[in-house]
């Protein structure tokens, strides 16, 4: 009932010592508070909260219009109404080191188990887009060692994202990468890697774990889990799909109302009401409510 009641620093230690083991990882991108919890009732890993879905949730393009405090309040509610662990997208930190230090203490004390920071230069843009441009590596450098020192509890991820290899090359990345772990980051997500090779090559050049993309649309061809584990990667995200996939689906129950005046031939496809209900624990609700309200109210 209501939220999560494991502590955010009790998330962070069982996801490290996951993250420890040979274990992959699955984290589907949760669009709100219920999938997230849609995503722990299926029987996966973790919960990813996407800086494209926080922004396409509000309307705007991903290309670094968010606020800190945006992000921050809407992770917020998407992992305090899950036990799984939640990562959330950072972008490029909301501003310089200082502000970067800010948003990993935000995001702290909001509950995520960890975050990344990119090395695109603002305003950025999707990391599947062409014309990106990133900053130099002293810049990037300085984001992530800002991140780390700022952090309280150690347990917390920082992972870095460099964008480098559709700009510079896959030697690039390697070298870009390398120097992140350097300033502190505890994990690296090689953006846009276009072959399971690359992947191996990541995870064979470096001794922390590799995040990989798996969004659709994008540069990335879409391996599956088993390929993925065995190019030695170690979380895996699908940051996007469930909104593309609730959309397309709400697109076309608009196109039927408008075409047939109601909704009947698109009833198998919808949540019943009583899994709803069981998503967000109604029974729970109701006797705890019954606990609680034992009392008369009389006028006087």
């Amino acid at each position: 009932m209501l939220y999560s009641t494991t502590p955010a620093a009790e998330k962070r230690r069982l996801f490290r010592e996951r993250l420890a083991s040979d274990e992959l990882l699955r984290f589907p991108g949760a669009f709100n508070p219920l999938s997230a919890r849609l995503i722990e009732q299926k029987g996966f890993e973790g919960v990813y909260i996407s800086g494209a879905v926080l922004s396409a949730d509000l309307g705007l393009p991903d290309i670094g219009l968010t606020t800190l405090t945006e992000v921050a309040g809407r992770a917020q509610q998407i992992a305090r109404m899950t036990e799984l662990p939640a990562i959330v997208d950072a972008d490029t930190g909301f501003g310089e080191p200082m502000n970067v230090a800010r948003t990993i203490q935000t995001l702290e004390d909001a509950g995520l188990v960890g975050t990344h920071i990119e090395d695109q230069v603002n305003p950025k843009r999707c990391g599947h887009l062409d014309g990106k441009t990133v900053v130099d590596e002293d810049t990037a450098i300085k984001r992530i060692r800002a991140a780390a020192d700022a952090r309280r509890d150690p347990n917390f991820l920082i992972m870095a994202r460099t964008d480098i290899r559709g700009v510079d090359g896959m030697d690039a990345a390697v070298d870009r990468a390398k120097a992140l772990v350097d300033a502190g980051a505890d994990a690296i997500f090689p953006e846009a890697m276009r072959t399971l090779a690359e992947f191996e090559r990541m995870a064979e050049e470096l001794d922390v774990p590799i995040l990989a993309n798996m969004t659709e649309f994008g540069k990335s061809e879409l391996f599956s889990v088993d390929q993925l584990r065995d190019a030695g990667v170690s979380i895996v995200i699908w940051p996007v799909s469930l909104l593309r996939i609730a959309m397309g689906a709400a697109g076309r129950a608009l196109d039927t109302l408008n075409e047939d005046g109601h909704l009947t031939s698109r009833l198998g496809e919808m949540q019943h009401r009583a899994d709803l209900y069981d998503l967000i624990d109604y029974e729970g609700y109701n006797h705890f409510d019954a606990g609680v309200f034992n009392f008369t109210i009389t006028k006087e």
